[in-house]
């Protein structure tokens, strides 16, 4: 069985585990085709309603 010949130092073992540690997700985002707002991926836009060239959401101005 191996054993380590050395004591791992704080700065060895925290380096590595750092690595482990959860990252931010980067949201895919383009424009939208009718408006020119910012949406995401696979959504409709939120400010006319429009997905795929067509209207799916039904949006009320607000005052």
């Amino acid at each position: 069985m191996a054993v380590p010949k050395r004591k791992t130092s704080k700065s060895k073992s925290a380096s590595r585990k750092a690595q482990n540690t959860k990252k931010p997700i980067a949201r895919a985002s383009s424009s939208c085709s009718q408006c020119g707002a910012p949406v995401q991926s696979h959504h409709a836009c939120a400010s006319c309603g429009y997905y795929n060239g067509r209207q799916v959401l039904t949006v009320v101005a607000e005052d």
